[in-house]
């Protein structure tokens, strides 16, 4: 099918001049001014538009002005005629967002030849664009499965690391949950808070490494057994250390048992030298404790939980960070927030 291509031209021998140089190798539509190629476009959308600079009622700057703001047709590439030559109606032109112009009087094969070469260039374009937005497309679509499989495998590994204790099921899910409600209250932006939960989620990772015996031994720890499950957060931190995506994932697994006061392991970090998300997890993860049964207890009563928490402000827990945990405690009147 040829192409289609609407000349506008206020002057009838310019449009019958246009349609004997063109009606040879596309298909072309004629109309005298503005409105009535307003109207044509509403109904069909050509292949090119040759819009005459200077008509009366509306000239052709502001028909263009028109069919740029037309969702169907606006981008139709649009070749001014006109029988001007001064520079600034080039700019005016180029300036307007049209993709040529063609001086008149016309010139059959010189107005032959830039149809066809800009119809060209416009096709290759659009080909170009389609593409681009094909690959985007096929990006997006590649980067969402990746994104996915990526939260399944945390999600897994979570759940690996849990049921290596029998008194921690669900563990990491909650601290991870409670890491972000705690990021969210300290205005953390929905990325930080996104990769708050990732870090949460794997923040136990390191006791893989350590036997189950030891982790799951209903009495109390030697001291040999007991240095062996403070590694776990170096352990942690190895495991993490080579994922590129997220280059702070680590930071949960090493510092989250690190102490305000400096008498944590497994570096004896003190205040601001611990990571802020490592401080925000570390909060999680003992009022997650807490409110957890372990083999030598039920869950503590909220009461209980919170006093521990307000004991612990400035020595245990940052206080900015305690606080926002006490008002989560707080507002959880059913409690909630705790193993069921």
């Amino acid at each position: 099918m040829a192409e289609k291509i609407l000349v506008i031209d206020d002057d009838a021998m310019n449009l019958k001049m246009a349609e004997f140089i063109l009606k040879r190798d596309y298909e072309v539509v004629c109309v005298s001014s503005g409105r009535e190629a307003l109207d044509y476009l509403t109904q069909s959308v050509p292949d090119m538009i040759l819009l005459d600079l200077h008509m009366p009622e509306m000239n052709g700057l502001e028909v263009l002005e028109k069919i740029q703001g037309m969702e169907k047709v606006c981008h139709v590439p649009v070749v001014f005629l006109t029988a001007d030559s001064e520079r600034e109606t080039e700019i005016k032109i180029f300036q307007a967002g049209a993709m040529d112009y063609i001086q008149k009087p016309f010139l059959a094969e010189v107005v032959r030849h830039r149809i066809g070469r800009l119809l060209e260039l416009y096709h290759l374009q659009q080909s170009l664009q389609q593409e681009v937005e094909k690959k985007t497309r096929q990006l997006k679509e590649s980067s969402e499965r990746m994104q996915r499989l990526s939260v399944q495998v945390m999600l897994s590994l979570a759940s690996a690391i849990d049921a290596k204790d029998a008194y921690t099921k669900g563990h990491s899910m909650r601290v991870a949950q409670y890491s972000c409600e705690l990021a969210k209250r300290m205005g953390k932006t929905g990325r930080e808070i996104e990769d708050i939960y990732y870090i949460g989620l794997l923040h136990d990772i390191g006791k893989i490494g350590i036997p189950n015996a030891i982790i799951n031994k209903p009495g109390k720890l030697t001291e040999e057994e007991y240095a062996v499950i403070q590694s776990h957060p170096a352990i942690g931190a190895e495991i993490l250390d080579n994922i590129s995506e997220l280059p702070d994932i680590s930071i949960g697994a090493r510092w989250h048992h690190e102490r305000y006061d400096g008498t944590g392991y497994p570096d004896r970090l003190k205040g601001a030298a611990i990571p802020e998300t490592a401080r925000i997890i570390g909060a999680a993860d003992a009022y997650d404790a807490m409110s957890s049964r372990r083999s030598y207890r039920d869950v503590l009563p909220q009461q209980a939980v919170r006093a521990e928490i307000e004991k612990g402000k400035g020595t245990q827990f940052d206080p900015v960070i305690a606080e926002h945990l006490l008002a989560m405690i707080d507002e959880d009147k059913e409690y909630s927030l705790r193993e069921k």
